[in-house]
């Protein structure tokens, strides 16, 4: 068949693109805002993108044509795709009907942590013989792509709470018939969709519902809306339940925690009995949640702790998750996805603990649609405490944001409440007015913590490069 996806250079789109072609499908896409790593990944793949979504795209003769849930009517090709009838569906139906029915199903879902943990979750498969393909919303360094396609009965997939495309406005997680689902943590965020708390708090309430008998329910109850949830769906759910986090309250349990420049140390109780002990040389509290998660799940599908150990030993983690993008003249450079206040503040936290001694600069990027609302103006005055120096760019396409009505986020407020906090903060407009202010500051033991969930106007490369030329 020949898949034609809208929207295709968006993270999970490029996935499923990847994944068509890897079944033997024709794929091509169009796309308006393109950079890496998924663009990367698709020339990598010689998938053709068209650049721009144009009315006469829709000429290219195609079987489907894949709608990604950023495209929104209005937009010029869509609308010629429904003006032509031709057959569309979403990204989630089309994972579903094309790699997930009839095999084993494992859904990582949370507001924080599905990437990290969904790629710590498929090596520790692959390590443990299980083949699994897999869908995942960042470059897993460990297979130098975001997906994967085998033979085998086994799939590992990012559950995003998101909704799925402009004609279904439920989660994508709800496509994926999970037969084991970890939901991590749940807060607010995607302001732009849902009203509340409440609202999102349903949709995982929805999410542990599908859970089948014959499956695993895998829930961080140090999150208490986690809890809250568990609570109203406790004579609802037809599935085994395995509660986990640092805290007492959980089944399993991460103790003994002994934190190191090169990683970190816990051991794992099960129902208040020693279960294993365990290494990994990711670092932050929230990774040993996310490794929890992973090992209660890989338990469930036979996977030994010798195994899992031997995973650890040799994960990679992903792209865009506290990756080391170089060090220049003593001056560590880290690209991180964090956007929601809670991810900043774990973030810092985590790197404060593996640079203890270092000045910490957090350059953050208000880019995501709840991040550039007022909504977490409060949270995100305290975010950066683990942070030595704060730089906030300016929002990224303001007059985009504004039409999800509410007001923007006021940078030169926050700005100024960070600094009468007694730490230095400032506001500059873009990526390159960042940099040349950086250029002279930056000396040796600096750690640059860049947090975007976009581009960012390629402003770690700009970083390094300077750091070459001084």
């Amino acid at each position: 068949m020949h898949y034609h996806l809208i929207g295709i250079c968006g993270t999970a789109m490029a996935s499923l693109a990847g994944m068509l072609q890897a079944r033997g499908h024709k794929v091509t896409g169009s796309d308006q805002n393109v950079y890496p790593p998924m663009s990367t990944q698709l020339a990598e793949l010689g998938i053709e993108i068209m650049q721009g979504y144009r009315a006469e795209n829709t000429d290219l003769e195609r079987d489907v044509t894949v709608v990604g849930n950023t495209i929104m009517r209005g937009n010029t090709e869509l609308e010629e795709v429904l003006n032509r009838k031709l057959n569309y569906r979403s990204q989630a139906e089309t994972v579903r009907e094309e790699f997930i029915r009839g095999r084993r199903s494992m859904v990582v879902a949370g507001t924080h942590g599905k990437t990290t943990t969904t790629s710590l979750a498929t090596w520790v498969c692959e390590v443990g013989g299980l083949d699994p393909t897999f869908l995942v919303g960042g470059v897993v360094q460990n297979f130098g792509q975001s997906f994967r396609v085998t033979d085998s009965d086994y799939f590992v997939i990012e559950g995003d709470e998101y909704d799925t495309a402009f004609f279904d406005k439920k989660p994508k997680f709800m496509s994926y018939l999970p037969e084991i689902a970890i939901v991590n943590n749940i807060e607010f965020d995607h302001a732009d969709i849902y009203k509340d708390l409440d609202a999102i708090k349903w949709q995982f309430s929805r999410l542990m519902n599908l859970v089948p008998g014959n499956g695993r329910l895998i829930c961080g109850v140090d999150s208490p809306e986690v809890v809250e949830v568990l609570r109203t769906m406790e004579e609802k759910l037809f599935t085994t339940v395995e509660t986990f986090g640092l805290s007492e309250t959980a089944k399993w349990q991460a103790r003994d925690l002994t934190f190191s420049t090169k990683g970190t140390r816990f051991s794992v109780y099960c129902s208040g009995e020693k279960w294993a002990e365990f290494a990994t040389k990711m670092i932050g509290e929230f990774n040993i949640r996310n490794s929890l998660a992973v090992i209660i799940a890989a338990d469930a599908w036979g996977i030994s702790p010798e195994k899992m150990q031997a995973a650890f030993d040799t994960f990679k983690s992903v792209k865009r998750r506290m990756e080391v993008r170089g060090i220049i003249g003593g001056v560590t450079v880290i690209d991180d996805f964090a956007h929601h206040p809670t991810a900043v503040d774990e973030t810092l936290k985590a790197l404060r603990q593996r640079y203890p001694n270092n000045r910490l600069i957090a350059v953050f990027e208000p880019r995501s649609r709840s991040s550039r609302l007022s909504i977490f103006e409060d949270r995100y005055k305290a975010a950066f405490e683990h942070a030595d120096q704060v730089i906030i760019a300016g929002i990224f396409n303001p007059e985009d944001a504004k039409r999800f009505g509410d007001t923007l986020l006021d940078v030169e407020k926050l700005v100024a409440d960070i600094a009468r906090q007694g730490k230095p903060a400032m506001s500059f407009p873009d990526a390159d007015a960042i940099v040349a202010y950086l250029a002279p500051e930056m000396r040796d033991g600096d750690v640059v913590a860049v947090m975007s969930n976009g581009g960012f106007g390629g402003i770690h490369d700009k970083l390094l490069n300077v750091l070459k030329r001084t």
